[in-house]
């Protein structure tokens, strides 16, 4: 594992539902290898694997990246605007 993991907390989460890499995986709809790599901090998250994985474990993106402690969602928009 690298030393510098930018996803600290992803195999905690995972961990935590007791549950392998194998069926996070499924459950992301990619390889567990593919998975082991978001894990290691060998490759970036995709932004929509982030937001898979805050949905499965109900907690924010933010706390997936570690940039807090506080693990709540944020309330989902009732309006959402097209850019």
């Amino acid at each position: 594992m690298r030393e510098n993991n930018r996803y600290p907390r992803i195999r905690d989460l995972r961990e935590n539902m007791d549950i392998n890499q194998t069926k996070m995986a499924k459950l992301l709809n990619m390889s567990q290898t593919g998975y082991s790599e978001y894990e290691t901090g060998e490759n970036d998250v995709p932004t929509a694997i982030l937001i898979k994985m805050a949905r499965i474990h109900n907690v924010s993106v933010d706390y997936i990246l570690g940039e807090t402690d506080i693990r709540d969602r944020y309330p989902r928009s009732k309006n959402i605007i097209d850019l």
